[in-house]
């Protein structure tokens, strides 16, 4: 998945996101921060939303099941892939990945998991920490290498 199609899929979504959260436009706008007359433009597929605006509709909309379904219940997490471009950045505690998430390699309590929707990758711990997350399957797996051979070694 890229910045582009993201933009497009909440782009393409969006009167969906803001009717299942029971909002007119004129509040939607002021939520999101932009004018009524550009979200109408965004909704009717005129123009696309901004990266930012993506980002604010990803945050503030994340409970909302069409959020959670256009990113495998993970849109924080495929945001911050994209915009980190995959680089180990913080521990942050998952559900373990018993839905969305189909198991790709386990050993020494990691776990290398791929989502079912988004397709992209993340490494979680026995405490059911993300440790890495990527779109790119080879580094995946390489990090997940690099992280088992640090535990063996007890680093």
């Amino acid at each position: 998945m890229t910045r582009d199609e993201i933009i497009f899929r909440v782009s393409e979504k969006i009167r969906l996101i803001r009717t299942e959260a029971g909002y007119t436009q004129d509040k939607m706008a002021e939520i999101i921060g932009v004018s009524k007359k550009t979200l109408v433009q965004i909704e009717k597929g005129r123009v696309e939303a901004g990266w930012s605006t993506v980002v604010t509709i990803c945050a503030l909309f994340r409970e909302t099941e069409t959020v959670r379904f256009l990113f495998g219940n993970e849109p924080l997490e495929v945001l911050e892939i994209i915009a980190r471009e995959g680089i180990d950045y913080r521990k942050e505690k998952t559900m373990g990945g018993k839905i969305w998430w189909r198991e790709i390699d386990k050993h020494n309590g990691l776990l290398l998991q791929q989502n079912m929707i988004s397709q992209h990758f993340r490494i979680i711990d026995e405490d059911h920490f993300r440790i890495f997350s990527s779109f790119d399957e080879a580094s995946s797996k390489e990090r997940f290498s690099e992280l088992v051979i640090e535990k063996n070694r007890g680093l």
